[in-house]
């Protein structure tokens, strides 16, 4: 089924309007120079690690059940986390480790 130009307009212009609120309600909520909640301060210094715990547990939620029980997925983990922990640079340690992972599963756990 495909849509018609009007569809597609509206369609367009319903996702740049959610997109554009997401980006700039922020800056309206809380302007420079005005301190914003303390739970919004905590949520802050929470969620990107309650992300990472998510997207860990996403990443390993089918893998227990493959042939080689999840192998590729740790040592890419690992390398990680200890790419984080040596250099403490976020995307190089992401880039690697998925790179890493990629090469694992394309190559050596076909």
């Amino acid at each position: 089924m495909t849509m018609t130009v009007t569809q597609s307009v509206i369609t367009i212009a319903a996702v740049v309007l959610g997109t554009m609120t997401t980006r700039f309600l922020p800056f309206l909520i809380f302007p420079e120079g005005r301190e914003p909640p303390a739970f919004i301060r905590y949520l802050g210094a929470v969620l990107p690690f309650a992300v990472i715990g998510l997207l860990l547990v996403y990443c390993l939620k089918d893998a227990v059940f493959a042939s080689y029980h999840a192998l590729p997925e740790l040592i890419a983990i690992t390398v990680t986390a200890a790419l984080q922990r040596r250099k403490r640079n976020m995307l190089l340690s992401l880039f690697a480790g998925t790179a890493l992972y990629m090469l694992l599963v394309q190559t050596c756990f076909v």
